[in-house]
């Protein structure tokens, strides 16, 4: 092999990679556009686990889980997402409501399914329109 055929595909290599690379930070930056509400978790969290039997069912067929979808984010296995968080999350579960790739606002714990439901209305009051 010459060494021009080498170098051309070397280059052609490169900028496959260059390619998909800027492919997955694209879908990166349009999954973070949306709303959506982040479930912040850890595995053995017994509130978690009450969420997702009293919530978990109901939760996408509501309006609110369609105006916010949810994304669950195990804190000791997944990689953090590109949201802009307020602060740090230390309890689980956290939820946060994001849009834009920003944090809007959160609820820290699960406090019950009567409160659940008051306190993410309240919250996604807080989107600006475009959601």
């Amino acid at each position: 092999m010459s060494a021009s055929v080498a170098e051309s595909a070397g280059v052609t290599l490169l900028l496959k990679r260059l390619l998909i690379s800027t492919l997955l930070l694209l879908g990166l930056a349009v999954e973070a556009q949306a709303a959506e509400l982040l479930m912040y978790r850890r595995a053995g969290c017994p509130w978690c686990q009450a969420w997702d039997e009293a919530i978990g069912p109901a939760y996408p067929k509501s309006d609110l889980g369609r105006l916010l979808p949810l994304r669950t984010v195990d804190l000791d296995r997944d990689p953090a997402p590109a949201v802009a968080l307020l602060r740090p999350v230390l309890f689980t579960p956290t939820f946060v409501v994001a849009d834009e790739g920003r944090e809007i606002g959160r609820i820290e714990g699960y406090p019950g399914q009567d409160f659940f439901w008051g306190l993410l209305e309240k919250l996604a009051r807080g989107l600006p329109p475009h959601s």
